[in-house]
């Protein structure tokens, strides 16, 4: 595996990979949250996508294991289980390619055509959990630069999702762990947060309708 693009990229951005083989080895260290269908899991300096990717596969696997006899509950979750994954990318062409990896993990493990409704709902998820952005200011790289917003997806059964949008920054304030807390702990404190946008609920036909419904 090359881990790195250029020397350029080295020395203006610190862009190094992370061997395969290590990127197991940590995401092991976490190995019961990395299989759970709606753990969240956010890399901030995603690249294109080496630990997001084993995550996915992971996650997909506790699916078929859960869901695979029935088709319905199958697609509904593995779009949850992509739903809960989470970059935020300093570089144009590895936020592409983050998404594309994703997708095509994701479009594989349902044989989805790239005209399928399916297909097009988790490019709309992709785009709004891969974000082109600086972590470290927490803001997103465009002219007119945002304060990064996560989605906050929720599966409410019978094949309809609801989403609400957090700002990023106000996350990372309010947050807290104790003593007995992990990073990836439903915490039960999500009354706490005010979300910047409720998208009430949507089903796969509302998020393949989006706008821009490609990686």
């Amino acid at each position: 595996m090359n881990l790195v693009k250029s020397k350029k990229r080295v020395a203006d951005h610190g862009e190094v990979f992370t061997p395969s083989e290590m990127v197991e080895a940590m995401i092991d260290l976490v190995k019961d949250e990395s299989e759970r269908i709606d753990s969240r899991f956010l890399e901030p300096a995603c690249g294109s996508g080496n630990f997001l990717v084993p995550v996915l596969r992971r996650k997909l696997v506790t699916v078929e294991v859960r869901y695979g006899k029935s088709e319905f509950e199958r697609r509904h979750h593995a779009l949850k289980a992509l739903m809960s994954i989470y970059g935020i990318e300093l570089l144009a062409d590895n936020i592409e390619e983050c998404r594309r990896n994703l997708l095509e993990i994701f479009a594989d493990y349902l044989s989805l055509d790239a005209d399928d409704e399916w297909y097009a709902a988790a490019a709309t998820v992709l785009r709004t959990n891969i974000v082109h952005g600086d972590a470290l200011s927490m803001t997103t790289l465009e002219p007119k630069p945002r304060p990064i917003a996560f989605a906050e997806w929720s599966y409410l059964g019978k094949g309809r999702y609801q989403r609400r949008d957090f700002r990023f920054d106000t996350l990372t304030q309010r947050a807290s762990f104790g003593a007995d807390d992990t990073l990836f702990a439903d915490l039960g404190r999500h009354e706490i947060f005010t979300p910047t946008v409720d998208h009430g609920s949507l089903s796969v036909a509302d998020l393949a309708m989006e706008k821009g419904n490609r990686p």
